[in-house]
């Protein structure tokens, strides 16, 4: 049996009005981001027709990277306004000089700007492609289970939630909705550069992976899945062993130096996620992680990150932010 075009549009809109519908309460504000490639468009669409959002607004991020940064803009402005939608639009500028390359430099300045949205969620258009590319990254760069997790459909950013109601959805299907809804958009000539390491995944490495395993995409997005399953049971584990080391602000080394050092590693990941600071390389944690347990009374092991420094004295260990 031929499914219709429009089925497939209706089925879309179901699927992503049942993710909301399970996730907001009235009166929610929710902001898309919208970059006006086709993912974001179609988002913008399905939410700008869906019952249950009664508060949508969009933002665009202008990089300023292409010389098409400014069509982009204007497709945007005119697409919202077509659709009802305001639009906010928020240049940024992006520094090249931080270490973190291009790529990972204008993510870090996309979602500063994403912070400022004046919502109480922020909707991405990722989706299940995007979910395996994030998996591969992570893993080649040597991640943890967290980072095999890849994306959450929903996580904590800031004084809002980031909602990804697309994640369970492949690119045809976003594509088949665009051109059943008459849709435009457009495309960034960066996407097709494979000297960034995300193209190259995407272009290179899942289409092969995909032509010798046809459902590699869905295999390696069930697998983040799994892998966000298994984060959580490790996040109980570590509330756990919070609830019996922490004083206050502070945890007990006497409770620390009881714990294995796979289940210590746990505890300190967990808390320096709890206060939004980065998780250190995993060489870096392991010898701070011997050194509280191994550390004579007269030592004090500290390890120094961006956000501050972990610093043991007095039977406690302290998280002490950068001042």
């Amino acid at each position: 049996m031929v499914v219709s075009r429009n089925s497939l549009s209706a089925d879309l809109l179901k699927r992503v009005g049942a993710f909301l519908a399970a996730r907001l309460v009235p009166e929610e504000r929710l902001c898309v981001g919208l970059s006006g490639g086709c993912d974001s468009v179609v988002l913008t669409h399905l939410l700008s027709r869906l019952a249950i959002v009664g508060n949508l607004s969009a933002i665009h991020v202008h990089h300023g990277l292409s010389p098409n940064a400014d069509a982009w803009a204007d497709f945007c402005a005119v697409y919202c306004r077509d659709i009802g939608v305001p639009l906010a639009i928020r240049h940024v500028a992006i520094d090249t000089n931080t270490g973190l390359g291009l790529e990972a430099a204008a993510r870090q300045a996309r979602y500063a700007a994403f912070a400022d949205c004046p919502a109480d969620c922020l909707v991405l258009a990722q989706h299940r492609g995007d979910q395996a590319e994030t998996l591969l990254f992570n893993l080649l760069r040597g991640t943890g289970v967290t980072g095999a997790a890849a994306m959450p459909a929903e996580r904590k950013f800031g004084a809002r939630r980031l909602l990804r109601p697309l994640l369970d959805v492949s690119r045809d299907e976003i594509e088949a909705y665009a051109r059943a809804n008459g849709l435009k958009w457009v495309d960034d000539e960066s996407n097709a550069d494979t000297a960034l390491t995300r193209n190259f995944l995407r272009h290179e490495a899942l289409t092969s992976l995909n032509q010798r395993f046809p459902a590699a995409e869905v295999a390696l997005a069930q697998a983040a899945a799994n892998f966000s399953e298994a984060a959580g049971l490790l996040d109980e584990l570590a509330e756990m062993d919070w609830q019996l080391a922490g004083d206050g602000e502070a945890a007990r080394l006497v409770v620390l130096r009881d714990l294995s050092v796979a289940r210590l590693k746990n505890l300190l990941r967990w808390r320096l996620r709890q206060l939004g600071w980065r998780v250190p390389v995993a060489a870096r944690l392991d010898e701070f992680s011997r050194q509280l347990q191994t550390a004579a009374p007269d030592r004090h092991p500290e390890l120094v990150l961006p956000e501050g420094k972990m610093l043991s004295g007095r039977g406690l260990l302290h998280w002490l932010a950068q001042k």
